[in-house]
C-alpha cells in the first residue's frame, strides 16, 4: 500500500493511457464493423469470405503486428498510429461475426413488414434491423473492449506506456506491489468500460426495459348463498 500511495500520480497517468489506447480502437473497429457485418449479411458466399477472414486476424500474435504496422503503413516505430492500427483489427476481427449473427437474429417478418411500408434498403438496415441487433452487437462489444483492454498492456513492450509498463517494470525491478496494481487497474478498467457499453446499449434499447410489475389482486366478498 505504502508503494501505492507513493506513485499516485504515475499509476493515475498509466490508467488514462491504457483508457486512451483501449476506446479508440474499440469505437474505430465497431465503426467498421457495422458495414462490413452488413454487407456479410447480404450473400452466404460474401458472408463466410468476410467473417473466415476476419477470423483469421484474430489468430495474428499481438507483438507480430505491432512490429508489422509501421512496415505496412509506413509510419515511425514509436507512432501511435501502429497500436490504433493493430488494436482496431483485433477489434474489427471480433466484431464482424457478431454485427453479422446480430442482423442475421432479426425476425425475417419484421424486416417484410419494413420492406412493404416502402423502407429502402438502407433506410430499413438503419431504422429496424440495426436497433433491433443492438442487444447481440453489445454483447460482442463486450468481449471485444475486455480483449482490446488486455492487448494493450502488450504495447508496453514496445515502447508505449500504460499499465503494462507496470508489468515491465514491476518484473524488472522486482516489485510485486507494481504487478499487484497493474493487474488490479487493468481489471477496472475492463469493467469500467463494461458498464458504459451495457448503460449505452440499455438506452439505445428503451423497449427492453420492461418493468414487471407484481399483478394485484383484489379480494372480493364472498357472494351469500341463496338458500334452496
Amino acid at each position: 500500500m505504502t508503494w501505492v500511495l507513493a506513485n499516485l500520480d504515475r499509476l493515475l497517468s498509466l490508467t488514462l493511457e491504457h483508457l486512451y489506447f483501449s476506446v479508440i480502437p474499440v469505437v474505430l473497429g465497431l465503426v467498421l464493423a457495422i458495414p462490413i457485418g452488413w454487407a456479410a449479411g447480404l450473400r452466404p458466399a460474401v458472408r463466410a469470405v468476410l467473417v473466415n477472414v476476419s477470423g483469421l486476424l484474430y489468430t495474428v500474435p499481438s507483438i507480430a503486428l505491432f512490429v508489422l504496422m509501421p512496415v505496412v503503413l509506413g509510419t515511425q516505430i514509436r507512432s501511435q498510429v501502429n497500436v490504433f492500427a493493430a488494436l482496431t483489427i483485433y477489434t474489427l476481427a471480433l466484431l464482424v461475426r457478431t454485427v453479422a449473427d446480430g442482423l442475421s437474429a432479426v425476425p425475417s417478418g419484421v424486416v417484410d413488414a419494413a420492406t412493404a411500408m416502402g423502407y429502402g434498403r438502407v433506410r430499413r438496415f438503419l431504422e429496424v434491423e440495426l436497433p433491433l441487433a443492438v442487444p447481440v452487437i453489445v454483447a460482442g462489444l463486450r468481449v471485444a473492449a475486455a480483449s482490446t483492454v488486455s492487448l494493450v498492456t502488450v504495447a508496453a513492450l514496445v515502447g508505449f506506456a500504460n499499465l503494462g509498463s507496470l508489468f515491465t517494470d514491476g518484473f524488472q525491478r522486482d516489485i510485486p506491489q507494481s504487478v499487484v496494481a497493474g493487474i488490479v487497474l487493468v481489471l477496472l478498467v475492463a469493467l469500467v468500460l463494461d458498464r458504459i457499453i451495457v448503460y449505452v446499449g440499455r438506452l439505445l434499447t428503451p423497449w427492453t426495459r420492461v418493468t414487471s410489475r407484481p399483478a394485484r389482486v383484489v379480494a372480493r366478498p364472498a357472494s351469500p348463498e341463496v338458500a334452496p
